[in-house]
């Protein structure tokens, strides 16, 4: 069982998650380019678009994103507008009675919003900001994901443990059998021919310790009748 558990990681659950952990690198790795291309300038504000008015001023930005988000009613995403090269798009949790804002580029960044207009803009950023960390992170899972699949193929390739146990059962099976069928049942037909007409027959043995049948009794009994 260890063993066809080791083979399906090796041909299924291997392959899918190094491939999944890749795209999640190359993903990252395209929007952290994207991100760089819209840089905040030195002391100000990259600019904001809200429902097609684009913002440059970081307290307007702040409060448009605010009056957006809070139209926002149900769980299904409702894109508000774009900010350094990703769209914005806004779900709302009647659950726990808060509003969160996804920005997608290859990849989704999220965050929490709250009722602060310049502290959105800050999470919005800080959110941003994780793409290196979760590039790490990839990078150290995919990592881990080829270090198990080495050691599931070493696995693998190790002799069966219990190759001599098997080897020993299996004769004595044999052997078993052999003595099992000594009657003559899987003898060849020639030697079945021979070991049948050796045998006694049974029914000579019955008639040779059966007692000689006698009339006495009966011609007593016509005697008596007379």
């Amino acid at each position: 069982m260890m063993w066809t558990k080791q083979l399906c990681r090796l041909l299924k659950y291997f392959p899918e998650q190094i491939e999944l952990n890749k795209g999640f690198i190359r993903g990252l790795e395209t929007d952290m380019q994207t991100l760089a291309a819209h840089p905040h300038p030195e002391d100000g504000f990259a600019g904001m678009e809200i429902r097609g008015d684009v913002l440059t001023d970081k307290e307007n930005a702040g409060a448009a994103l605010l009056d957006a988000v809070t139209e926002v009613k149900g769980t299904e995403p409702v894109q508000i507008g774009s900010y350094r090269g990703f769209a914005m798009t806004v779900t709302f949790d009647a659950f726990r009675k808060e509003y969160e804002l996804s920005l997608r580029g290859e990849m989704t960044h999220k965050a929490i919003l709250g009722a602060d207009p310049r502290g959105n803009l800050v999470r919005i950023d800080n959110a941003l900001g994780q793409m290196q960390a979760r590039l790490d992170a990839a990078h150290a899972q995919l990592d881990n994901l080829h270090q198990q699949q080495a050691a599931a193929q070493a696995e693998v390739g190790k002799p069966f443990p219990f190759e001599e146990e098997l080897r020993v059962k299996t004769a004595r099976l044999v052997l078993l059998d052999t003595e099992l069928n000594m009657d003559g049942k899987k003898r060849p037909p020639a030697q079945r021919e021979i070991a049948k007409s050796a045998r006694p027959s049974v029914l000579e043995g019955l008639k040779k310790q059966m007692p000689p049948r006698t009339t006495e009794k009966k011609h007593k009994n016509r005697e008596e009748v007379l």
